[in-house]
């Protein structure tokens, strides 16, 4: 028999906008958040950077208005931490603009912050009249600083990673996707076989398809219904994606 969150099927990934669908998941019911919200920068998805072909980006991506961020940041992580089992944790990914308005959505949630990471990847957009940014900002934050999980598979875990951006030559994709191995890095440090991993703003499912790979169970939501196939698409397909490292 499937297991069911409410009304949500586990490892299943569902079609709608995270601040209508977070009210029915359960309380307590979600081992690991790891999500990348939309960063309320006026992001335009087709545009050529990195030499992409514009017309293999797919179109959709939902912005948030910078005026709305905070109260939009706020009240999902308001429901992220509500969903989060005792010993549940998050990480959300963040660039510099909005950076202040996760902080304070995180204390606001009763969230503590365990790390501020950095993803350090090879290159960034090219700018004249500043430096050029090339990181990510990862917030690891506990719903109780005495009790979560945090496997030590490094004996001297630094909080700057350099890893690599991927991209797929060739190939259809969303306008922005988290490495495969940036994800499972999180997953091993912070979830176990068999926990739940929990995805509000899915996008192109990366996620999804690290936790099938580590063997977790997973949860998605995305309002963009061309993300959502392309997500589908890649969890359908396993086993073509990119191996585990």
């Amino acid at each position: 028999m499937t297991e069911r969150k409410g009304p949500f099927s586990v490892d299943d990934v569902y079609l709608g906008d995270a601040l209508e669908l977070m009210p029915a998941v359960p309380s307590g019911s979600i081992d690991l958040i790891v999500t990348d919200p939309p960063f309320a920068i006026d992001f335009k998805a087709r545009r050529g950077n990195y030499n992409r072909a514009g017309e293999r980006v797919l179109e959709g991506y939902r912005e948030i208005d910078s005026s709305d961020y905070l109260s939009f940041t706020t009240q999902w992580l308001d429901e992220a931490f509500r969903i989060l089992t005792a010993s549940g944790s998050l990480y959300v990914f963040s660039g510099w603009s909005n950076l202040k308005d996760i902080l304070i959505g995180l204390d606001a949630a009763g969230f503590t912050t365990i790390n501020h990471l950095i993803w350090k990847y090879q290159f960034g957009v090219f700018t004249k009249k500043k430096y050029v940014t090339s990181h990510y900002h990862i917030l690891f934050a506990a719903k109780n600083p005495k009790h979560y999980t945090f496997n030590k598979i490094d004996h001297y875990p630094e909080d700057v990673w350099e890893i690599n951006r991927e991209y797929w030559k060739g190939r259809v994709k969303t306008p922005t996707k988290l490495p495969v191995k940036l994800v499972q890095k999180i997953l091993r440090y912070s979830s176990n076989e068999g926990d739940l991993v929990f995805d509000p703003f899915l996008g192109s499912g990366t996620v999804a398809v690290a936790s099938t790979m580590l063997n977790r169970r997973y949860l998605g939501f995305e309002i963009v219904e061309e993300y959502l196939a392309f997500a589908r698409e890649r969890l359908a397909h396993i086993n073509d994606t990119i191996p585990a490292r």
